[in-house]
This record gives C-alpha cells, sequence and structure tokens, in this order.
C-alpha cells in the first residue's frame, strides 16, 4: 500500500474555469487585506502550544512575511490590485517567532526570509547587507535542509543575484555550494540532517535530500544529476506501476504514527515536484517520476486542506513539473482539477472556521499562487 484512502478525498466535479480561479484569486486577497492588523492572526491549526491564535507571526513559513511575499507576488503578475502598504510593517525590528529554536538566520523561520520579501518590495543597501550577513552566517549549518539551513539561504542568495546581478551573491551561493557537495554521503547519496534533537537522512524537500538538490541545481554538472536521479531510485517504493517515498531513509513508508505521507514536505509529490529538472540519466529516472506523479492522482486531493506545504496545491505542483518536463497535456489538466478543488476547500474550511488561514506556506495566500500558476500552465512553489 503506497497511500492511505482516509487521508485524502474525492476530487470535486468541477471544470476549470479560469474566471472562477481568477476569482478565487481576488476573494483570498481581499480576505487577507481586510484582515491585516500589524499581521495576521495564527489560525488554529498552525498552533501547538494553547495562546498561539493570540500571537502574530511575523516570518515567511508560518507568518507576515510569507503572505505579504504571495500578495506581492500575485499583484505583479496582474492579477489583483493591492490597498494595503506593507513595507512598514517588514522593516519593523526583528524579534524571533520562536525563540527556543536557532532560527535568525532561516529562510523560512529567521529574519533572512523576512529580509529577503523586504528586498523584492523595497531594496536598500542597508537591508541587502543584513541579508548578505545572515546568508553567510549560514553557510555551514549542520542542518543541511531548506527550511532552517544552507540551502535555504543558498536560494536567498540565488534570488539576490537574480535582482541584483552583484557578484557577491553569486559567491555567498557557491561558497556554501561547495560545503555542501563536500557534506553529500557518497554511499547513500543522501545528506544527513541534524533536527530537532535527532539525526536522521531526510528525503523529501522542505528538510531533507530534494531540497539540497534544488540548492545545487543552477550550476549543476552531470555528476550532481546522476548522483540525484541515483538516490531517488535508490529509495523508492514501487508497486503496480506508481512509486512513493518515505519521509526518511531509516523507516519505511508507514510512519511511527501510522501515516503514509502523499505530501510535497514528504512523498512523491515533493519528489517529483523538486527533482523533474534533474537531467535525465536513462529512461529509469522518467519512469520513476511518472510513477510518482501517477500515484500523487490516484491517491486524489489532500483531507488536510488546500495548502503548499502538505495539501492540494503543493501536490499538484508535481502535475506542473511533469508537463514542464514532457509536455503531455494530460498532467496540466490534473494539475487544473486539483486547482478547482482546491478552491472548493478554501471556501469550506473558512465557511467551517469562520475566517480564512493567512500564512504562505498552511495557508490561502499560498494556494492563490498555486490557481495563478494553474492559470499560466507553469510555475513552481516559491521557495525563495
Amino acid at each position: 500500500m503506497l497511500f492511505q484512502a482516509d487521508a485524502h478525498e474525492p476530487l470535486v466535479q468541477e471544470a476549470w474555469d479560469p474566471e472562477l480561479v481568477r476569482q478565487a484569486i481576488r476573494q483570498i486577497v481581499d480576505d487577507a487585506e481586510d484582515t491585516f492588523d500589524d499581521g495576521w492572526p495564527t489560525h488554529p491549526q498552525d498552533s501547538d502550544e494553547e495562546g498561539d491564535e493570540n500571537r502574530r507571526f511575523r516570518t515567511v513559513y508560518l507568518g507576515g512575511a510569507g503572505v505579504v511575499q504571495a500578495l506581492d507576488l500575485l499583484q505583479r503578475r496582474g492579477l489583483v490590485e493591492l490597498r494595503r502598504d506593507y513595507v512598514p510593517y517588514l522593516e519593523q525590528t526583528y524579534e524571533p517567532d520562536f525563540p527556543e529554536f536557532d532560527q535568525e538566520r532561516s529562510l523560512w523561520m529567521g529574519e533572512t526570509g523576512i529580509r529577503l520579501v523586504l528586498q523584492r518590495l523595497a531594496p536598500s543597501v542597508e537591508n541587502a547587507n543584513r541579508l548578505a550577513e545572515l546568508v553567510a552566517a549560514n553557510a555551514r549549518d549542520e542542518r543541511r535542509e531548506l527550511m532552517w539551513g544552507s540551502p535555504g539561504t543558498m536560494l536567498a542568495a540565488r534570488e539576490m543575484y537574480t535582482l541584483t546581478g552583484e557578484p557577491r551573491w553569486l559567491g555567498l551561493w557557491r561558497e556554501s555550494a561547495e560545503w555542501l557537495l563536500g557534506e553529500w554521503d557518497p554511499q547513500t547519496n543522501l545528506w544527513t540532517q541534524h533536527l530537532y534533537g535527532r539525526t536522521e537522512q531526510i528525503l523529501g524537500p522542505a528538510h531533507g535530500f530534494a531540497g539540497c538538490v534544488l540548492a545545487l541545481l543552477p550550476e549543476a554538472d552531470e555528476e550532481l544529476h546522476r548522483r540525484a536521479a541515483d538516490a531517488m531510485r535508490r529509495h523508492a517504493v514501487e508497486e503496480d506501476g506508481l512509486a512513493n517515498w518515505a519521509p526518511s531513509a531509516s523507516e519505511g513508508l508507514t510512519s511511527a504514527r501510522g501515516q503514509i505521507r502523499v505530501q510535497w514536505c514528504h512523498g512523491a509529490p515533493g519528489i517529483v515536484a523538486s527533482l523533474s529538472s534533474v537531467a535525465p540519466t536513462d529512461d529509469e529516472h522518467e519512469r520513476l517520476l511518472l510513477a510518482g506523479g501517477e500515484l500523487t492522482w490516484r491517491a486524489g486531493p489532500l483531507a488536510k486542506g488546500s495548502n503548499l506545504c502538505h495539501g492540494t496545491a503543493g501536490n499538484g505542483y508535481a502535475f506542473l513539473a511533469l508537463f514542464e518536463r514532457t509536455g503531455d497535456e494530460s498532467w496540466l489538466e490534473r494539475a487544473r482539477a486539483f486547482a478547482m478543488h482546491a478552491i472548493a476547500q478554501v471556501i469550506r474550511a473558512r465557511g467551517e472556521r469562520g475566517r480564512g488561514r493567512y500564512t504562505l506556506w498552511t495557508g490561502d495566500p499560498g494556494t492563490a499562487l498555486y490557481l495563478a500558476d494553474c492559470l499560466d500552465g507553469r510555475g513552481g512553489l516559491p521557495l525563495p
């Protein structure tokens, strides 16, 4: 068994409707702008402790910077016109959302991500210099993953190089890349993460191997592509023409909690979306990508909700990646079918909770970005 039926739900039978999709994007953005009050309230599903719902997180993954990133990207694409100026909010003095973690340098959970969003909206020398300090300080972070570690700040450096063309950003990326390549285990072709008090080799993009590969791909040579394809092949679990991947190399598909993950963060969707741009070393790599995409389709939309990290929208990016790689229109049709379902999930959840979910990676603004990519028929997750 490669997925659990009760973790998924039947696909809504609603035809692709571009105007309805644009309307859903506008509604998500209007709701977010209407709710802004020095940030956004934390959704109950994003709360680990009593009282969290009264906090207003500020970082990219669970907080306001990620919402602003999504709103800004949607405006740049001409899909909405924002009513608020969020620069003063981003310029506030940084205070950690979770002081118990070493997080300041983190792309998703720290100051780095906030400053990258600010630099897109209101570039300044002072902000860029502070961002460079954070990226440099994270070059050899032993967590070796995207959310907290150097792969995330490598993506930030590449984004800054794209925005500015300044050689220092490419130098910062290459410094981290050299170290990360040296940490690549030649026996397993994975990296070892020291994360949350545990040491393990994680496979998915949020915390492990696939995220490290993503960070290295811009200047990847043939050897990197070969090793990435080898690890993907080695750790695939196959059944009846379908494929899935466990969260880590040390466990099977079924976790200690009895769960089988088919999500972007852990499982086939994230592996496929992340490694679809790895150059084909042989037909086997292509076959596994298609098998992972087919599993994602057969499993169906995630019951957890519409979001990017562990929801229907994030899974849909596997289909967009396969469409880009193969040119097969059926993958775009599947991506758009998941988009229509994600819209239904946003509406349903808002009705049940009486409010939206205001985050980039677990909430409605991230879903809106997926809807926009389905309109365009291309795109990837908003990683940097």
